[in-house]
């Protein structure tokens, strides 16, 4: 009788227990997978090869008068020597003695225009404390109105009077133009030469009017030949089409760093000497 065949028995198969270091290794490599096959990965990438490359063409190309300032991070026009902000609610609770101590090579603030009011209501909500401590770190200051082309212009400027107390050393009042506000040009022109006349009465000093390049061209040109200009226009080596222009101040950037400013802010210049500017100062 044949003797009945054995099943061989089968060895234990024993699973490799897998380490907790090795788990952590295996994830980070799926994160660095995924992130490298990520459209956003590339994208950066692009962004920072790209910005890299414009800051050294910009330093080293056909502008050498309009280079990069990395601490503020945009390009400035070297050729001018006094710089300065402009700030309103939108740039929240600024740091004023951090805003007065920046600076890159010989660039720093020197001028501020602080928003004071707009309307015949409206009070920037932040102007008392900039104007009380923006000049307690040696910047001199201006305040501004935005205009209102459909109110009346005399009684903006009461308003704005009324809310803004000047003095000796101060930068002179500044209307700030900037839309018709469903009215005509004409009318925008009739309540602006209001405003100008009513505050020139009181601060026995012509005002500053604000406005875009392109608002001038459309609006303004040929008129308030006798009051000075301040214009926004912005990512240029120079304000080349404001040449014929008498203006004193530019707006060359609203995307200005400031240390003690927690938002971007307007950049400006001011087209003359020491000399030149301290003329424009109230007497």
């Amino acid at each position: 009788m044949a003797s009945p065949k054995r099943t061989p028995k089968k060895k234990p198969v024993y699973k490799k227990k897998t380490k907790p270091g090795n788990i952590y290794w295996r994830f980070i490599g799926i994160v660095l997978v995924l992130i490298v096959l990520s459209p956003f990965y590339y994208g950066y990438v692009l962004k920072l090869f790209s910005s890299t490359w414009q800051w050294l063409r910009d330093d080293t190309g056909k502008y050498p008068q309009y280079r990069a300032y990395k601490s503020f991070d945009i390009h400035i026009p070297t050729q001018y020597k006094f710089h300065g902000i402009d700030v309103s609610y939108a740039q929240g609770r600024v740091d004023w003695t951090k805003v007065r101590t920046m600076k890159e090579d010989s660039v720093h603030v020197s001028f501020a225009f602080i928003k004071a009011t707009e309307g015949l209501l409206k009070v920037d909500p932040y102007f008392k404390r900039n104007w009380r401590e923006a000049p307690k770190n040696g910047i001199i200051c201006g305040a501004y109105h935005f205009m209102r082309a459909n109110k009346n212009g005399q009684w903006q400027a009461r308003f704005f009077l009324q809310n803004v107390s000047m003095e000796k050393g101060d930068l002179p009042a500044v209307a700030d133009e900037e839309t018709l506000d469903g009215v005509s040009p004409e009318e925008m022109r009739k309540q602006l030469q209001a405003f100008l006349t009513a505050v020139e009465k009181k601060t026995s000093t012509k005002p500053i009017i604000y406005t875009t390049l392109s608002f001038y061209a459309d609006y303004l040109a040929g008129f308030f030949n006798d009051y000075p200009l301040w214009i926004a226009h912005y990512d240029e080596p120079d304000l080349l089409e404001g040449k014929q222009l008498n203006w004193q101040f530019w707006q060359h950037s609203d995307k200005a760093r400031v240390s003690g400013i927690y938002h971007t802010v307007d950049f400006n210049v001011f087209k003359g000497d020491s000399t030149a500017f301290q003329q424009m100062l109230i007497k």
